[in-house]
């Protein structure tokens, strides 16, 4: 049986109050449901009806975001619970997740902070990067930003590709090479991703912003180039999403939900380093991949659709949560820079099939996969290795900047 609503949900109109009303239900959730009072940190899991798994392994991507989530959300409204969260999830990374051994971040922990996965996927130590950073605008404290250069240099040095450029997906515990590169399981084992290297990019921005330095400054632009050269199919306004190490494509779809994703971070980049050079060279670039979404991708429902397969020439119509999230995002972006209507008009449809299909009334949070897309045998976690307050919190925050500015 589905779990779309049989009943209809009245919707709100995309607009600055909205938008904050939702951040604000999103950090009140995380709030109330995610500490983990027992075991330390933050629950591993979190189920379809809000209850804690408390024995659920804790990995490093959800615990990176969380610490990233509070401390922008400390930073946004001066609030000593959100600091205290924060605060609560930087010493947890710090004491269960950082490598004192060998640098870097491990993967996986037990429900008990006991480590399960050390390997070192380029991913994770980017998302530690970046919760860092924030957390280090936060607080001052110069022990977060001291293991954001670290964990950078550590990319640089052991993941950086320096005869083909780019970065390798993973490595060992101890750096050395790994024949498993995948994230998930639903990855290609190839050793290099479009996935990674945005967020590689999304990594180095934040962290050039809180330490200019030559270094940090070349490292941003080689992820700059390596996008326009590399990762963008510039025929198809798309991204490649797999390559070998000399970047031959080897992807077997396009992913809609990335594509308007690497929009607006490209173009944040390209603001946090200020070359106008590269936002002229960007600024067509993004713009057709906001335009080739939004022409290929939208649902009949107004939604953005997940995928398109090569080998079955068909458009996955499955909707989840960051799709959305980051559509509303890419789209504002867009019209930011264009002016043009059509991307503005695109977000109320989104926005009112976020309301309709993903936001859980009665448990709270975003369902994973929009109710119309689920039955009664697919709940997925509303909390968990994969899912944390980064694209739905994220993408309020930023709509309330751009909603300012239209």
């Amino acid at each position: 049986m589905s779990l779309a609503a049989t009943h209809a949900i009245l919707t709100t109109p995309l607009n600055r109050q909205s938008v904050e009303g939702e951040l604000t239900h999103i950090a009140d959730w995380w709030v109330k449901h995610s500490v983990d009072h027992v075991n330390g940190g933050f629950y591993g899991e979190i189920d379809f009806v809000a209850q804690p798994l408390s024995d659920a392994n804790k990995g490093v991507i959800l615990n990176s975001r969380i610490l990233w989530f509070f401390s922008e959300m400390a930073l946004k409204d001066d609030s000593a619970q959100y600091k205290t969260l924060a605060i609560r999830a930087f010493e947890y990374l710090l004491a269960h997740f950082d490598d004192k051994e060998h640098g870097g971040a491990y993967w996986e922990v037990a429900f008990d902070g006991r480590l399960l996965q050390g390997k070192k996927q380029t991913y994770a130590q980017c998302f530690c990067i970046y919760a860092l950073c924030s957390y280090f605008r936060l607080t001052a404290d110069p022990l977060a930003l001291e293991k954001a250069v670290s964990y950078f240099n550590l990319v640089e040095q052991n993941a950086r590709d320096v005869k083909c450029g780019g970065d390798i997906e993973a490595c060992s515990k101890d750096w050395s090479s790994i024949s498993d590169y995948r994230l998930s399981d639903k990855d290609l084992n190839f050793p290099k991703s479009m996935n990674t290297h945005l967020h590689v990019l999304e990594a180095y921005s934040a962290l050039y912003q809180v330490h200019k330095t030559a270094q940090t400054e070349e490292a941003l632009r080689h992820i700059i180039d390596v996008f326009q050269f590399h990762i963008i199919c510039h025929k198809s306004a798309h991204l490649k999403l797999f390559f070998d190490m000399q970047w031959r494509d080897q992807s077997q779809t396009y992913s809609f939900g990335h594509d308007i994703e690497a929009s607006w971070l490209l173009w944040e980049s390209a603001c946090v380093l200020g070359d106008k050079r590269v936002m002229g060279k960007l600024k067509p670039i993004i713009i057709d991949l906001a335009r080739a979404c939004l022409d290929e991708a939208i649902g009949d429902a107004g939604q953005v659709c997940d995928e398109f397969i090569f080998s079955s020439r068909k458009r996955v119509s499955t909707s989840y949560w960051w799709v959305q999230a980051e559509a509303l995002v890419g789209f504002m972006n867009a019209f930011a820079l264009t002016k043009d209507e059509k991307y503005k008009a695109a977000c109320q449809p989104i926005w009112a099939f976020i309301q309709q299909y993903h936001i859980d009334s009665v448990h709270g949070e975003w369902h994973w996969l929009a109710s119309q897309d689920q039955d009664t045998d697919s709940r997925i976690y509303k909390a968990g290795f994969w899912k944390a307050p980064y694209h739905n919190g994220r993408a309020m925050m930023e709509l309330q900047r751009l909603l300012g500015q239209s």
